[in-house]
């Protein structure tokens, strides 16, 4: 059987101790960092992490936000949208799942003695659009176009989501590129079991994941890494990278994902995703994300009773591929009953708020 390794970036959204919504408006990347100072620092989490030119990223816990710069490329601030948890590199799904879990806890800790608090959601809940106020300079200009991702990267200031990162053995670079094309097909059936963001601007927007509804064409929905010596696909979005770090290589990296409220949903996704990597029946392939497409499911989720075929689809090829390998049976028929009921997040979200209660700041 092929072997995998998994890793999990889970990013957050911050509520204050009244419940209301926390964002760039009213956080400081100061007040978070010194979250972030008072959390451990493992060393044994290098060489698999990667901290990054501005030293930000230097724990598992780390602010993510838009960093600007002088005339020279000095950092002059960073404008927070919230944190994110990392994990090392693991050999299975369930160590990466409770490392996720583990390290929530710790976090959860920390902000509270700030009168603060984590929650998972798609979308920030207030604001559809993050300004770059003042404009890029010329220096920030060259800067961001050094690659789609770069060109696009303030969209992610109102989006929260998860990469679901995973190697297999004996993937060439050859390998690794159709299995980004074949993931990147699929991804429009694929993310409405992760759906968590239903509102936008205040109130529930009418469809079930405002995040996929932006984003889907701006930004990649599978991201591969590859050695510096193997051929790279020019495509925009980007489909392939080359590795920032050893760690790195050979990592397909999922990331059209919603945020999750429940991190075990980032296990059974996980399996999933090791399945149709498997798999060998699937034709599907593509470059970039079908924008149309994505936008379709973003409104209907798996209540569309084509595309809960075509999610049930995938999970039938996943489940074939994966007989034999227990632990990753066991999950994909947790997903099935999930897929079955026409669930995922938005779903229990708008429920809640319909009923008046709280929901990521939001009170109907």
């Amino acid at each position: 059987m092929r072997a995998f390794r998994y890793g999990l970036e889970h990013e957050l959204a911050i509520l204050r101790a009244d419940g209301s919504f926390a964002d760039h408006t009213d956080l400081t990347f100061d007040g978070l960092q010194a979250v972030v100072d008072a959390l451990p620092e493992d060393p044994a989490d290098y060489p698999d992490l990667r901290v990054g030119d501005q030293g930000i990223k230097r724990k598992r816990w780390y602010v993510e936000g838009f960093e600007r710069f002088d005339d020279h490329g000095g950092l002059v601030r960073c404008d927070p949208k919230g944190l994110e948890i990392r994990t090392r590199i693991h050999d299975t799904i369930d160590g990466a799942v409770a490392a996720v879990r583990a390290d929530l806890v710790l976090l959860d800790a920390e902000l509270a003695r700030r009168g603060l608090a984590t929650t998972a959601i798609g979308f920030n809940p207030l604001r559809s659009e993050y300004a770059v106020v003042p404009p890029l300079n010329d220096w920030e200009q060259h800067h961001r176009m050094g690659s789609p991702e770069e060109r696009t990267a303030y969209v992610h200031m109102s989006t929260y989501g998860p990469d679901l990162n995973l190697s297999g053995a004996g993937l060439d670079a050859a390998g690794l590129t159709d299995v980004a094309r074949k993931l990147t097909h699929y991804s429009p059936w694929l993310v409405p079991l992760s759906f968590s963001s239903p509102f936008r601007d205040g109130a529930p927007w009418g469809g079930m994941s405002a995040r996929t509804h932006l984003r889907t064409g701006q930004r990649p929905a599978v991201m591969v890494f590859l050695g510096d010596a193997d051929p790279q696909v020019a495509a925009d979005p980007s489909l392939t990278q080359v590795a920032r770090l050893p760690a790195e290589v050979g990592r397909i990296e999922f990331k059209a994902f919603d945020a999750c409220p429940d991190v075990e949903l980032y296990g059974e996704l996980l399996s999933l995703l090791t399945g149709l990597v498997l798999d060998d029946t699937l034709p599907g392939r593509r470059t970039t994300p079908d924008a149309a497409a994505h936008q379709h499911v973003a409104v209907a989720g798996l209540a569309d009773d084509e595309v809960h075929r075509g999610t049930g689809e995938l999970l039938a090829a996943a489940e074939l591929a994966l007989a034999g390998r227990p632990d990753d049976e066991k999950r994909l028929a947790r997903l099935r009953e999930r897929w079955a009921h026409r669930e995922c997040p938005a779903v229990d979200m708008l429920a809640r708020y319909e009923a008046g209660d709280q929901v990521s700041g939001l009170h109907r």
